[in-house]
């Protein structure tokens, strides 16, 4: 049998909590050549790269936050029809401002989006999101707060 398939190193993301909001990133994606409203994320860089380090690093370069608690939400398979690659989703609290370090055109374009906790179950429900990750991670959010 002959298979198509995509070796992914794997990635991590954040639903990063600050007070009464979750924070999210809005950005272009060039493959469906859309906008679209994500939690913040990004591609583990190094073999063997400690999670809770891509989780932080990758939440600073996106939306410039530090996080003093990552706490695992949620662990998932993105595509496994025809890749390897492995989610891991983190929830991000204790949040502080740091200078963001922007990595490739689109970050440097994306806006920062503050949503209400307690908006997110009503917006998973309208249909809001597109971004599988940001579904899976924010409705797991809305799983844990009950």
């Amino acid at each position: 049998m002959e298979r198509t398939m995509i070796r992914h190193p794997g990635a991590v993301a954040m639903v990063a909590i600050d007070g009464s909001d979750v924070v999210l990133i809005r950005q272009y994606r060039s493959p469906t050549d859309s906008i679209l409203l994500e939690i913040p994320a990004g591609k583990l860089d190094l073999p063997g790269e400690d999670l809770v380090a891509a989780a932080r690093r990758e939440l600073e370069e996106e939306v410039g936050l530090s996080a003093a608690s990552m706490e695992l939400l949620i662990t998932f398979w993105t595509t496994p029809g025809f890749s390897n690659e492995r989610l891991w989703i983190y929830l991000a609290t204790d949040l502080t401002p740091v200078s963001s370090r922007p990595h490739g055109a689109e970050e440097e374009v994306a806006e920062i989006v503050r949503v209400p906790v307690a908006d997110i179950a009503g917006m998973l429900a309208a249909d809001e999101f597109d971004d599988a990750k940001t579904i899976i991670g924010l409705a797991a959010l809305v799983a844990r707060l009950g």
